[in-house]
């Protein structure tokens, strides 16, 4: 079983991979930011940095989900490769930081890559506003994200709501940030397992 939770910077993955993990005794599978040679410069200067970090956050994805694919272990994993290009990179282009001519090559390298891998069996949505997001993440005081701009959080928010009303790869779970605190509060926690479970097996 492969269950993949997808969300904004500062929705909750990691928080809910964890937890998820713990519950399920499952094998949790992170992003791999604090390894990432690209991200202080990324937040520093995007532009320049633009398509250096989609290609390594690809290729991390992909050596992840190939690693997922052949160990058949029942895996937990934080953000996927989809998000890569259908929230960051195409966000990045809309926003003139990323040159079409690198888009369009990053997008014809995502599309050979994709049509390896299989996509999860069950997909969550963390929807989160803006507000919770910019709290989540000053509450976690990362460096490199304090200069994160809210325009920038606004626009990834319009690209999940695209991407996730559109998608057709398998199951798919929305969790309302909003209004459940899973961190601190069990019975949210409760909650969110019995939705999974509904949608692993299907039980109403």
């Amino acid at each position: 079983m492969h269950i993949a939770i997808v969300g904004n910077i500062g929705a909750g993955k990691t928080t809910l991979t964890e937890l998820l993990a713990k519950n399920y005794g499952w094998e949790p599978l992170f992003e791999a930011v604090d390894n990432n040679p690209y991200l202080e410069d990324f937040y520093s200067d995007m532009k320049r940095w633009s398509f250096n970090l989609q290609i390594y956050f690809l290729n991390s994805r992909y050596r992840q989900i190939i690693e997922i694919q052949k160990s058949g272990r029942n895996v937990i994993q934080d953000r996927t490769i989809y998000e890569d290009a259908y929230i960051f990179a195409e966000n990045l282009h809309d926003m003139g930081l990323m040159t079409t001519r690198d888009y369009q090559n990053y997008q014809s390298i995502f599309d050979n890559i994709t049509s390896f891998i299989k996509p999860p069996d069950l997909l969550i949505y963390l929807k989160a506003s803006v507000p919770t997001l910019v709290n989540n993440i000053q509450r976690r005081g990362r460096e490199y994200e304090s200069g994160i701009r809210l325009d920038y959080l606004s626009k990834l928010n319009e690209k999940y709501e695209k991407w996730i009303k559109g998608y057709k790869l398998g199951k798919l779970l929305i969790i309302d940030k909003d209004n459940l605190d899973f961190a601190n509060n069990p019975e949210d926690l409760g909650n969110i397992v019995q939705m999974i479970e509904r949608e692993i097996h299907g039980l109403f």
